[in-house]
């Protein structure tokens, strides 16, 4: 499969990630290492995960399984900040990261993180509290980049503002919401992103599952699948103009060859400055559509048609 660069100056990565999220929630062990084996042997190297998932058996699982396969996944994992009732004071998000740092560590069984993700920005601590603990984490060693998560452009341009004068290492990457349904990142985190070579990597690709094919308008939810068991997910993108969206991207891939799910992991990676799209996965059959997704390159007459 192919990889990018993230960033330009982060880790190479396969251009379509496996979300680990089902790792200790829907998946016990035996099943996510059929998972995780089946992503290696499908090409994909980006395992995308946090100490919150499963709360920590993601992580667990992701150690057990890997054993002497470590070298072969560029893992990425993500610290959660500050809890909400503890009020700042100087060094608390660095504490807060240290730890967190040494628990993913141990419960991944490896000596190095190599991407590590501020899972959401702290709204208290200055960015400088957290660039520099992760550049001293950097220099131990125990991780090799990091970047951000859920930030907006405003956050994001402080913290390459902020990197540079200061020379830390930088937040080579930034984590969001992006997919043919929910585009609201264009309008200005996508432009900061590339304006200050931070790279891309969009998660729910797929909508929560809306641009899988899977589910039809006036059509009862297939049982088991996510908007049966989860009303959130399906509260949360199902109505009339997604499904008209869903309809006419569907008939535009099909004039390819190609599924609608195909289409919404090609046309992620098909922008500017994406390095990987994460989609999660329970089954090896799934592990192994996300990757043939990835084959897929669009034209840029394919785009403007799409748009």
């Amino acid at each position: 499969m192919e990889t990018r660069r993230l960033g330009g100056d982060g880790p190479a990565l396969s251009v379509v990630g496996i979300g680990c999220n089902n790792f200790g929630m829907k998946l016990d062990l035996e099943a996510s290492a059929v998972v995780i084996n089946a992503a290696l042997d499908a090409g994909i190297t980006h395992f995308d995960t946090a100490e919150m998932y499963g709360d920590g058996r993601s992580e667990e699982y992701i150690g057990a399984t890997l054993g002497r396969r470590r070298d072969e996944a560029v893992i990425a994992t993500k610290f959660l900040p500050r809890p909400k009732d503890e009020p700042y004071t100087p060094g608390s998000l660095r504490r807060r990261i240290i730890e967190a740092c040494e628990n993913s560590l141990r419960r991944l069984r490896t000596d190095r993180i190599d991407l590590y993700y501020q899972h959401y920005p702290d709204a208290e601590a200055p960015v400088d509290e957290a660039l520099e603990t992760l550049d001293e984490l950097v220099r131990q060693g125990k991780v090799l980049h990091f970047a951000s998560s859920n930030v907006n452009a405003a956050q994001l341009k402080a913290a390459a503002d902020t990197a540079g004068p200061a020379s830390l290492n930088r937040f080579c990457g930034t984590q969001f919401e992006w997919n043919l349904l929910s585009r609201a990142a264009e309008e200005e985190l996508v432009p900061a992103a590339r304006a200050h070579k931070v790279g891309l990597v969009p998660y729910f690709p797929l909508a929560s599952g809306l641009l899988t094919g899977k589910y039809r308008r006036e059509q009862a939810y297939p049982p088991g699948s996510r908007f049966d068991a989860l009303s959130f997910f399906a509260d949360k993108v199902v109505n009339d103009a997604n499904f008209a969206r869903v309809e006419a991207l569907t008939r535009f891939a099909e004039q390819y060859g190609h599924t609608i799910l195909e289409l919404a992991v090609a046309w992620l990676a098909a922008q500017e400055g994406v390095a990987s799209v994460i989609a999660g996965a329970t089954t090896p059959e799934q592990v192994r559509a996300n990757a043939a997704a990835g084959t897929w390159t669009l034209t840029e007459d394919d785009l403007a048609a799409m748009d």
